[in-house]
Order: structure tokens, then sequence, then C-alpha cells
């Protein structure tokens, strides 16, 4: 086999599609024959192993990416530093190509699968794929990374390096090489076990559709029926003002640059550049996380602030549990906690609020409640899980102050004034009056609903006093 002939590793990850997958792409255009390869790689991660409800979704997210390349999709299961080399070896491979990945256990990984396929010559190209900008470029003039987010947006972002790039089309060809483990009754996805013995997760994923085709839907969708009034309505978990993509993007179902550019030219379009302006500044959001992945690896397990590390955390597991549960006795942090449980997702403003009771309230480290998102929600995502609980709990970069504490009551009214999300997801209070639907205790409700399992008022002062004891840093 001459080298012309030698075919190309392509290994996906968080890149599962077709269109604006650059490494996909670039392979397919050399018109080398590829082989087409997903590594389920939990020894590598640990303890950062995908949740239950995000193995779910990849799991159908695969088998969508399976079927569009006919077929020709190689699964495996292991140690991908082991398992390329080895199949390049096979396969007289001449290169490797990849899209980055940006976890800290990927990185060192990542490096040391280059080193050693170099030391077998064989090429390695690696390319962004699911970034607008990559965490080495959207930097201060001095280099240090921001740890603001409007300065890291406008300036680190948008005027340092620019409009994010095109989208690239889906390859026009691509070559399939014909390995023989493609043709084994072993590959299947199901080799992977990533759909749980017991299918509770068959209610969850009845209201997705995982996969590009699912994305693009889900794109259109918004585009449709959620981008007109995003910016004022995006807080309201009763209206359809948001777009439902974060799992999407987080497998890789569809990129930022595709998102990013088809709500510029919507926006144009429509003339809703407020709420396309909004939105692109929330996709800067996901940046601004994975900027501070990248530059500060101990983002998942330890404050960005050090002052917290000595912060007097309560350990109540029963609590815990009742938060878990959705079962505090207040009906949107409640309401948001069963939608997770049912659906694997939350609305964002109400993630701020569970997480706020949980950390504030209830003075529970942070840390349990990133623990219950990452089992729990489709979408979970390291760097975005990490970042946004250590924002609520007031350690992290650019964070919510100490004495900002969510009341849950007042926040319902404001953000679910009719109670209409709270009545789907806590049907038990679905016949009480708009009156009393945010603080029940207030009348006879004769329910199974729970009484307050905390004094908000207490809790705050008590959560004042111990925040602002801190140590100035």
């Amino acid at each position: 086999m001459n080298q012309a002939q030698n075919p190309i590793i392509v290994w996906l990850r968080q890149d599962l599609r077709l269109t604006d997958n650059p490494a996909l792409y670039h392979a397919a255009h050399t018109g080398a024959p590829l082989l087409i390869i997903y590594i389920l790689d939990d020894d590598s991660a640990v303890p950062w192993q995908a949740g239950a409800a995000s193995r779910c979704w990849l799991h159908h997210s695969l088998a969508a990416l399976s079927d569009s390349l006919q077929g020709q999709l190689l699964f495996a299961r292991g140690k991908a530093d082991d398992i390329l080399p080895r199949l390049a070896r096979e396969t007289k491979a001449q290169a490797i190509y990849w899209n980055r990945c940006y976890e800290p256990w990927r990185i060192q990984r990542d490096k040391a699968i280059k080193q050693r396929m170099q030391e077998d010559d064989v090429a390695v190209k690696s390319h962004n794929a699911s970034l607008l900008w990559e965490p080495w470029q959207a930097v201060k003039p001095d280099g240090s990374p921001y740890k603001v987010f409007t300065p890291f947006y406008r300036k680190g972002c948008l005027e340092r390096c620019g409009e994010p790039e095109a989208p690239l089309p889906a390859p026009a060809h691509i070559m399939f090489h014909r390995h023989g483990a493609l043709q084994s009754a072993q590959n299947k996805i199901d080799s992977l076990a990533l759909l749980p013995r017991i299918k509770w997760d068959v209610k969850i994923m009845a209201g997705w559709t995982p996969g590009e085709k699912g994305a693009r839907d889900a794109l259109d969708l918004f585009v449709r029926d959620g981008l007109r009034g995003y910016k004022q309505d995006r807080n309201r978990p009763d209206l359809p003002h948001v777009s439902r993509l974060s799992p999407f993007l987080h497998r890789g179902d569809i990129s930022p640059r595709t998102v990013w550019h088809e709500i510029r030219r919507a926006t144009v379009a429509a003339k809703l550049e407020n709420d396309g302006d909004h939105f692109c500044s929330e996709l800067g959001w996901r940046e601004f996380s994975y900027n501070l992945l990248y530059h500060f690896p101990s983002l998942p397990s330890l404050p960005l602030q050090e002052k917290f590390s000595a912060f007097p955390w309560q350990d109540d597991p029963a609590m815990l549990e009742q938060w878990q549960k959705g079962m505090t006795g207040y009906p949107i942090v409640d309401a948001g906690m069963r939608e997770l449980w049912e659906t694997g997702y939350m609305h964002n403003r109400v993630r701020m609020i569970v997480a706020s009771f949980l950390v504030k309230d209830l003075l529970i480290d942070w840390q349990h409640g990133a623990r219950w998102f990452w089992d729990c929600l489709v979408d979970a995502d390291l760097a975005n899980n990490s970042a946004s609980w250590q924002w609520v709990a007031g350690c992290g970069a650019d964070a919510a102050p100490y004495f900002r504490i969510f009341n849950p009551v007042t926040q319902g009214q404001k953000f679910d004034p009719c109670g209409t999300y709270i009545r789907r997801w806590v049907p038990e209070l679905a016949a009480l009056p708009d009156k009393y639907i945010h603080a029940p205790w207030e009348t006879t409700h004769n329910s199974v609903y729970p009484d307050p399992i905390i004094d908000h008022k207490k809790a705050r002062d008590k959560a004042l006093s111990l925040f602002s004891g801190l140590k100035k840093s």
C-alpha cells in the first residue's frame, strides 16, 4: 500500500456531525480513505466520566451519526492512548485527525497521544470545532486570561479575535477505509453500554431528538418561534424563548459557528438585532466558561477565590436529598428539580434559583450540586457546569456577590407570574389560585406538598453573616 492509499484515522469526540467538522472535512479533502472512530474512554476521564443522562444522549447522537456515515463508524471502548497507536500500526495510517477538546484530562491525554504518534511517524492534525475562539487567543494584551465576562467577550473575543469563522460544509465525498472491525458483529453501538439497564431513559429522551438533524431542527424552531423577544423573556420558564441547544452543542451535534452565523443572519433579516446580540452574548458565556477551565484546570474541584476554601459548608444529607427530589416546599425550586429529573434539562433562570437555594439557603457545598447536575443533565458540560456553580456560589470568576441571595418566592412571582411552569412540574399545586402558587403555606392547600424545609429569611441572614465573614482576598 503506497502512502497515498494509506488511510487517515479521524477520531471523533465532541463533534458528532458532518457539517462544520474541520477534522473530517480536511481529512476527506486529502482524497485518502478514512477510518472514522469513536472511543469511549472512561478510564482516562476519571472522575469526570459522562453522567447517566449525558450517556443516554451520547448513545442516540452516535446512532444518528453512524447512520449518516452509512454505518462506517467504528466504536471502541478503552484507553484512547492504547487504541489509537495500535489502530494506526494495524492500518499503516499516514495520519490522525481530530478536533480539539479542552477538559484538563483530555488535554493531557491528547498531548501524550500526539507525541506517541509522531514517534511512530504518524502525522497529527488537530482543529477547533467546538468553540468560537481558542482560549489562548481570547486573552488580555499581556497574555493573561480574563476573569470578568464583559471585557473577555467585548475585548478578548470580539475586538481581539473578530467575527467567528464561517462554518464549513459537510464533505462532498468520503472514501471509507474498509477495516475488518467495521464488519465485525461486535462493532455495535450497544457495545459501549451507554444506556441504563432499567429503561428510565425512555421518558427523558422522549422530548429530544439527538443528532445533527435534531440539532438543526431545534435551531430552526428557535429562530422561528423563540428569537423574537429573547432578550426580554429568556428568563421566563413559562415561555418558549430559549433555544434548548445546549445538549446539541455539548455533544457537537451542531457547531457554535453554525449557530452564531445563523442567528446573525436571522436577526438581520428580521431586524431583531437586540435579541440576536443578546443570544450571541450567551454563546460568549459558554466561551468564557471554557476559557476559565483552560486557564484554571482546577475549576471543577477548587474555588477560584481561595478564601472560600475554608468556608464552613453544612453537611446535611437529608436536606440535600430533599433538594434533589424537588421536595423543599418552595414551588419554583421544586419545579426546577423535577423538570431536571423528568427531562434531563432545566431552564437557565431556574438553574440559578435552585443553585442559590442549595448554596445560600441550605449552605451545602456547591460541588454537591454540580455533581447532581453532572449526573442528571443531558447537557452536562464540565466547563459550563463548574463555572456556573462557582458563579452562583460567589467563589468563581466574575461571580455573583455573596449578598445576592435569590428569594425563591419573589423569583417565582417575577419569572413565573401565573404559576404556569410550577403547575406543570408540581401538579399537586395545580388547583391553587395564582395568589398562593408561590407560597402555598399561606393557605390551607390540603395536598401532599411539603412545608418549606427552611425559613428563607433566617437562612439568608445566616448566609450573609457567614459569607461576609470571609477574609478579604
